[in-house]
């Protein structure tokens, strides 16, 4: 195939990646971004194929091996699993990474006195770095949304010092490898990989349950400049675009999470998010809350809910397990039709992925424009009736701004507290994902539902219906 189609098919797909990312940005036109991801990709894998190939069965035994697993997880999986998806996704991008940089590296004969060499082996050895940390790091960030791996930060002693040797032995594996004879740096580039592993994982085991999100985005940016450098020891440059868009993109959604929560990157990475290690922060000298917890009824909620003029309704990860944002949606939509103004409160973290809640509302076809951020309804709730929290936990907890004591402090939350009545739907009394007590539960106007959401929501459903109907017949 001529290099020129080659070239201007990859800039095609580049300006349709481009555009897919424009698409994604707001849930109205994110079919539409999708749809110009496949085309990109599609065009990306028909391109390279016909011109970058020596086995067409192989390619062919790959591609369908993959478009099959790829399926039945698109299937299978369910949302309140997709965080976990994700995770498990980056870590194959810096597996490949790595795979394709030591391949790079023993497929190559460059000679490393010369210019060309030293940059070739340059982008393997920071490839293969980025890659690794990746890997590791995005596979223990797996085991942490599964729950096979506990949520609070592993904060081991001197654990800054620690990274910063990691950091100094990769350097200096770094230099051996750069002045190596060719492939005789493999070794150092082996002991790197290694190394590098080791500080994904310590990275991610030190970052604590509240701030998975952020993570998740992270690990997205990491898998994109791992990619970024596949392309580069490829010589792709489709592959070097669509690394740095995903690579940059990822930054930036870390860096606007980051702010959202008030909170530096920096102290995301290395400093760790949640209890000290071996503490329960809920018992921590003077931040226990005072109090008793008010229970309510699902067929007092519902009254509270029809006799209120504002409902506010902030979806947590409990909704999400649960699968109640369908019910959630049509009590919204009863409640509408009485006269009342209803809208849903979605916060930068709720969930354990970066707009996670909002994916969840839009497939209840929940209308877009009573979908606010936390911004565009805080100051909504000193006029608010009813707010109605299912699931939510960390997001929602006053300590965040008037506990100094707690590890959550500084993080801006949804003021819910500030309404008229709060209503929290939980299982039971535990903490959230961050480890952190929450004085919410013990406020004079606030009640907590206990049990699973699916059933009180429906149970509300079922009470709103039936007055609904008993209004109709008189």
């Amino acid at each position: 195939m001529p290099e020129s189609l080659t070239t201007i098919a990859y800039l095609v797909a580049g300006v349709l990646f481009i555009l897919s990312l424009a698409g994604l940005s707001t849930q109205k036109t994110a079919r539409r971004g999708n749809a110009f991801g496949i085309a990109g990709m599609l065009l990306a894998l028909g391109i390279t194929a016909g011109g970058h190939v020596q086995s067409y069965g192989a390619l062919a035994v790959a591609v369908a091996l993959g478009g099959v697993i790829g399926a039945v997880l698109a299937m299978r999986v369910e949302m309140t699993s997709m965080p976990e998806l994700v995770a498990a996704l980056h870590s194959f991008v810096g597996l490949a990474a790595v795979l394709v940089g030591i391949a790079s590296y023993l497929g190559t004969t460059t000679d490393s006195a010369h210019a060309e060499g030293v940059i070739h082996a340059v982008e393997v050895f920071v490839g293969v770095f980025v890659g690794a940390l990746t890997f590791t790091g995005s596979v223990i960030a797996f085991g942490k949304l599964k729950g096979i791996v506990r949520s609070k930060p592993l904060l081991l002693p001197g654990r800054h010092v620690f990274n910063l040797l990691l950091l100094l032995v990769s350097v200096g594996l770094g230099a051996h490898f750069l002045g190596a004879a060719e492939h005789e740096g493999l070794s150092s580039l082996l002991i790197m990989t290694g190394v590098a592993g080791l500080l994904g994982v310590h990275l991610v085991l030190a970052i604590g349950g509240a701030d998975m999100p952020v993570v998740v985005s992270m690990l997205n940016s990491y898998s994109g400049w791992a990619a970024a450098a596949a392309g580069f020891m490829l010589e792709n440059d489709l592959l070097i675009i669509t690394g740095a868009l995903v690579g940059s993109s990822g930054a930036i959604l870390s860096y606007i999470m980051c702010r959202a929560m008030n909170r530096s990157f920096w102290s995301v990475i290395f400093g760790g998010f949640g209890a000290d290690e071996g503490k329960a922060p809920a018992k921590r000298a003077g931040a226990e809350p005072q109090g008793e917890v008010t229970s309510v009824s699902a067929s007092e909620t519902a009254a509270l809910l029809r006799s209120a003029k504002q409902v506010v309704i902030v979806p947590g990860y409990g909704m999400a397990v649960a699968h109640a944002q369908y019910p959630v949606y049509e009590i919204a939509a009863l409640l509408q039709k009485r006269g009342v103004k209803v809208r849903f409160a979605i916060h930068p973290v709720a969930g354990r992925l970066p707009g996670h809640m909002n994916v969840l509302l839009a497939e209840a076809k929940v209308p877009y424009d009573i979908v606010l951020e936390m911004e565009e309804i805080n100051e909504d709730f000193p006029e608010t009736d009813v707010v109605l929290v299912i699931g939510a936990n960390d997001i929602v907890n006053p300590g965040a701004l008037t506990d100094s004591s707690s590890p959550i402090y500084g993080m801006p939350v949804l003021e819910v507290w500030k309404s008229k009545a709060t209503i929290v739907m939980k299982r039971s009394m535990a903490s959230g994902y961050a480890g952190v007590e929450n004085p919410l539960f013990f406020l004079e106007n606030s009640k907590m539902l206990f049990g699973d959401a699916k059933k009180n929501v429906d149970a509300i459903l079922t009470e709103l219906r039936s007055s609904a109907s008993s209004a109709a017949a008189e």
